[in-house]
């Protein structure tokens, strides 16, 4: 019988990223400018340049208040609307291009984000100050009850 060698060329190593999540990143980024190829684009955001700018949603609890932070530089309190209907936070706002203000980015945005039946709708808060929009909803008190701390036993 023929014996037959098989060689691993170098060039074919297999090699894994240093950052696995990075490279799902991009791996999810490709796959959406397919997805998005022939379609008309998202709703317009902030542009720059080509590319679209979504303001980050910062959103923190703790046992009694969901706290959601955006920063929007360059936006007037004025151009901001927050709305909150059926469990949905909605934030909107524009930010307009000036003539002092060529090459930087503009437009309008809109941002959703379903809160937990948890929130008194009544209590929720808006500020706005230097920039960062601050949302405050407060839970509901039997919400902030309900918590109980569970014993841990040791397995038999």
């Amino acid at each position: 019988m023929a014996k037959t060698e098989i060689e691993k060329s170098p060039d074919t190593a297999v090699s894994r990223p240093r950052d696995i999540f990075g490279a799902m990143r991009e791996e999810m980024d490709k796959m959406f400018e397919r997805f998005e190829h022939g379609f008309p684009r998202w709703p317009t955001l902030f542009r720059q340049g080509n590319g679209i700018v979504v303001p980050e949603l910062d959103v923190r609890e703790n046992s009694t208040f969901i706290t959601v932070e955006a920063e929007l530089p360059g936006v007037d309190e004025k151009d901001v609307s927050v709305t909150l209907a059926n469990g949905v936070l909605t934030v909107k706002g524009e930010k307009k291009q000036g003539k002092e203000q060529k090459g930087r980015s503009y437009g309008a945005f809109e941002r959703s984000l379903r809160l937990q039946d948890t929130i008194d709708e009544a209590k929720v808060d808006a500020k706005f100050d230097k920039g960062v929009l601050t949302i405050t909803a407060a839970k509901k008190p039997e919400a902030v009850k309900a918590e109980r701390r569970i014993e841990i036993k040791k397995a038999s």
